[in-house]
């Protein structure tokens, strides 16, 4: 492949490497150049254009990236449509994801241009989490180094997802005068939360004194109808002799392994008694947060029996304590419809605010034209305005999308919660920021609420709105502001809808996804507030706002 400045006339068949503008022209990143664009670019006085141009044997970067999703050979991992070079993957069921490091990396040593990228070995997944991700980084490739790649991610085992088996669990708690029944009660039903997403069932709970005798009688009782047996002590297993392992001994178990180098979740027994795994529980299990518990419960409900090498290999990244953006799913009791339908917001502001227009004849010509996001409302520049806003909702977590005059827009943010991403593609249109922005939404949102910086009258309270018809409706739903009849924004689209979204070209939002994707639509009336933009100076004056440079 040729890269580089092609003259206009030599330019038939090449592939524009940059989107550009010339008078009423547009063309996007990506597009084959046809004998019309070069007229059309001779008419605008466009003489050269930036572009790659093919040889034999090169591959276009969704063809190639097309060629790459055939060949994948991974269990229970699907792959979504390529878009711009990338074809996404995806789990297909509830499991455990696992991936081959050394089968990766040689994958990712074929060619530069050839990459593949996925989540950590051994995550828990849900159906339709995106697990990993293929990408072409030029606009083509070489076939050679191509036909390596689709025989390497045909070789079974490269990843996989390895889905859950339902089990019958039975449940043997230790009681001490200290520890509270609600507490017991609690652990129960957190216990069976955990247990939901490989459809297994707490079949049996028996409660006894805290003593080996006792533990060694109730897992004599629970082996028979059970498939597995956790056991959570009223006191903290400190020795391969305590209560709980002495317990499982006696009941004719073999204690496999004690503690494992997992922070929370040191305090783990594996054990089992004939054909059945036994869990002695560390106390951090009464919890809903991550722990070692979980890592050790999935692998056996993926049908993995983790020895003791596999467990005391679990120290990087094994320190799970005190990490605010770690997710926190599992629930001890019902949870609440915020906690079981996490949405997350994505503002854009990468625009180029170009019908702000540049200074009149009055003004010093050198001078930066006005950024309708950085005029100031109330003395706030509106977008900081904007994204303040969103932080107040209820939305679990804030994103912003930047681009044009991103370090502007990065300073006037300073020091709010929220994750800056930026779009150098932004020339391209707004769809590259949204394919930005929800990419940058985590696994566990359900939805994600698209807000355009530039509405000056949104509340938080019309965002809290809109999310709370969101959830009340189920999730799985499209959730759109509107002024009476007329819809406006911001808007909600349901995950179902993102990979859709990944897809998106051009200067365009979600509508067309909206049109096509057969989900329930409600809208939600909330006043002018939802058509209200400002997209001129004279808007910005009218909204009472003050421009800004």
């Amino acid at each position: 492949m040729k890269f580089g400045t092609v003259r206009t006339d030599d330019a038939l068949g090449a592939i524009l490497a940059h989107s550009l503008s010339a008078g009423g022209l547009r063309l996007k990143k990506g597009r084959v150049l046809g004998a019309a664009d070069l007229d059309a670019l001779r008419a605008a006085g466009v003489t050269e254009v930036i572009a790659a141009q093919l040889e034999p044997g090169d591959i276009g970067e969704d063809e190639a990236a097309g060629r790459l999703a055939g060949a994948l050979n991974a269990d229970h991992v699907r792959a979504g449509a390529a878009a711009t070079g990338r074809v996404n993957l995806f789990a297909e069921c509830n499991g455990l994801f696992l991936a081959d490091a050394s089968r990766v990396d040689r994958f990712n040593r074929i060619d530069p241009a050839i990459t593949l990228a996925t989540i950590a070995d051994h995550q828990q997944v849900a159906a339709g989490d995106m697990v990993a991700t293929v990408k072409i980084i030029p606009l083509a490739v070489d076939g050679t180094s191509l036909e390596q790649a689709s025989s390497a991610i045909a070789l079974a085992g490269t990843m996989s997802v390895r889905p859950f088996s339902s089990a019958r669990v039975g449940l043997l708690a230790t009681e001490l005068p200290s520890l509270k029944t609600s507490v017991m009660d609690k652990t129960a039903r957190l216990l069976q939360e955990r247990l939901n997403a490989s459809d297994s069932a707490l079949v049996d709970e028996i409660r006894v004194p805290h003593n080996p005798e006792a533990v060694g009688e109730a897992i004599s009782t629970l082996k028979d109808a059970s498939d597995m047996i956790i056991a959570f002590g009223a006191s903290a297993i400190v020795d391969g002799d305590d209560v709980i392992p002495a317990g499982i001994r006696l009941a004719g178990g073999v204690v496999d392994h004690v503690g494992m180098p997992v922070d929370p979740g040191n305090l783990l027994v594996l054990a089992h008694i004939g054909d059945v795994p036994v869990i002695g529980a560390p106390g951090c299990a009464r919890s809903p947060k991550e722990n070692g518990f979980d890592w050790i419960l999935a692998r056996l409900l993926a049908g993995e029996r983790p020895g003791s090498d596999e467990i005391m290999a679990l120290g990087v990244g094994g320190l799970l304590k005190e990490i605010p953006s770690r997710p926190q799913p599992r629930l001890a009791s019902k949870p609440t419809l915020e906690e079981a339908l996490p949405l997350e917001i994505v503002v854009l502001a990468a625009g180029q605010a170009s019908r702000m227009g540049a200074p009149g004849a009055e003004a010093d010509q050198a001078q930066t034209p006005p950024h309708k996001l950085l005029a100031e409302f109330d003395g706030v520049p509106l977008i900081r305005r904007s994204c303040e806003t969103a932080i107040k909702s209820k939305a679990s977590a804030v994103h912003v999308v930047t681009g044009f005059r991103g370090a502007d827009m990065a300073e006037a943010l300073a020091g709010l919660d929220l994750s800056i991403i930026d779009n150098p593609d932004y020339g391209e249109g707004m769809a590259s920021s949204l394919r930005r922005g929800v990419s940058a939404v985590g696994q566990e949102a359900t939805g994600v609420l698209v807000m355009l910086a530039d509405m000056p009258a949104i509340t938080s309270q019309h965002l809290d709105a809109l999310i709370d018809a969101f959830r009340q409706a189920g999730g799985n739903v499209v959730v759109r502001a509107a002024s009476g009849q007329v819809r406006g924004n911001p808007v909600i689209l349901p995950r179902e809808t993102f990979e859709a979204i990944t897809r998106l070209e051009g200067d365009v939002g979600a509508r067309q996804i909206i049109a096509s994707a057969g989900l329930e639509v409600i809208d939600v009336d909330i006043g002018d507030a939802a058509l209200v933009d400002v997209d001129t100076r004279q808007a910005v004056l009218d909204a009472g706002g003050v421009l800004k440079n």
